[in-house]
């Protein structure tokens, strides 16, 4: 090599640090952070306002009437509201009817929530083992079920359980020894919520099948393989390998139907003709008899604003929940 090729070798560009201009990769001044931060807010706060507008002005709205003297001369402006501080609250606390509706509804909304899970993943199991077209049929119908109005189902309900024309009685009676020809399903209160929580539970059912199929197409098939060839059986490789991946949708759902099962109104409400006997209350239907068929609003809205609190105390057990699947994760 001579001496002229050394001397005009070329020498390889030096690269600029990214600290010493604004070229790309350089880190954004600290104040543009800043003022970008509010951007999230600003998108977020048409949301936030309908938010406030229907929810928050109900709640407001029902926490004051909760400690009001209210009735329907309040109600027509004969009168003005005033206030009863505590009464309504110790009025039905220190009521043993109030009691035996918590209980009931918490019973009914513990049984519907059993069952609508166990049925659920069942399904959702079985779904996983099916052929495709079967799959694709079962999913149209629990589709189909799902969006039937609430209104239409009961309705469907009451004929096949009616005592007459229904055809629930009719097919049991072909049972031989068996009469149930003429036999009134709602005859007793624990017989009539069993049906009208059956209703419930099949409006439910088809959202928590959905979810938890989509959910089960998530769990590695490496590591049933692996738990199979250890020995494990289908309960084994169900509790320690599908459930723990599984955990956080089925707490999610469990809360859900919590929340939904506590708040049923239009199953009793249209099952009873509009008029729920009192061994047929639930929280809801006894909080609108209150307000309004006895025209007592204050004792309805202390009724219902209880059972806002019930509902919140579900809702910081399912986000305790969540936030310790977050910690382990």
């Amino acid at each position: 090599m001579s001496a002229a090729d050394t001397t005009t070798a070329k020498v390889p560009p030096v690269r600029q640090s990214p600290s010493s201009g604004s070229q790309a990769g350089t880190p954004a001044p600290r104040g543009k952070s800043k003022s970008g931060a509010g951007i999230p807010w600003l998108l977020l706060a048409p949301c936030l306002l309908v938010l406030l507008l229907v929810l928050g002005y109900p709640l407001i709205r029902l926490v004051t009437l909760s400690f009001q003297k209210f009735g329907q001369p309040q109600l027509w402006g004969f009168q003005e509201a005033e206030s009863a501080g505590l009464s309504n609250f110790t009025n039905i606390l220190g009521d043993p009817e109030f009691w035996t509706v918590v209980l009931r509804t918490v019973l009914f909304a513990a049984g519907a929530v059993v069952v609508t899970m166990v049925l659920g993943m069942a399904i959702a199991l079985l779904l996983q083992r099916v052929s495709s077209w079967v799959k694709v049929l079962i999913n149209i119908v629990l589709v189909a079920s799902w969006g039937m109005p609430i209104i239409v189902a009961t309705a469907i309900f009451k004929w096949l359980f009616d005592a007459d024309y229904g055809v629930l009685n009719w097919l049991l009676s072909r049972i031989p020894g068996v009469d149930m020809i003429g036999h009134n399903w709602f005859a007793s209160g624990p017989q009539g919520l069993a049906v009208i929580m059956l209703l419930v539970v099949w409006g439910a059912v088809p959202f928590v099948v959905i979810t938890l199929s989509a959910g089960l197409t998530q769990v590695p098939k490496e590591l049933e393989e692996a738990a199979r060839l250890d020995g494990a059986g289908a309960w084994k490789v169900f509790r320690y390998v599908t459930l723990p991946i599984m955990k956080p949708i089925l707490v999610m759902l469990t809360t859900l139907s919590v929340i939904w099962d506590m708040g049923v109104f239009p199953q009793v409400y249209v099952m009873r003709n509009g008029h729920p006997e009192a061994e047929f209350q639930l929280l809801t239907t006894y909080s609108f008899d209150k307000a309004f068929v006895v025209n007592d609003y204050g004792t309805g809205s202390a009724i219902a604003l209880v059972t806002v609190l019930l509902l919140l105390g579900v809702v910081a057990v399912y986000m305790r929940q969540m936030l310790k699947i977050g910690d382990v994760e």
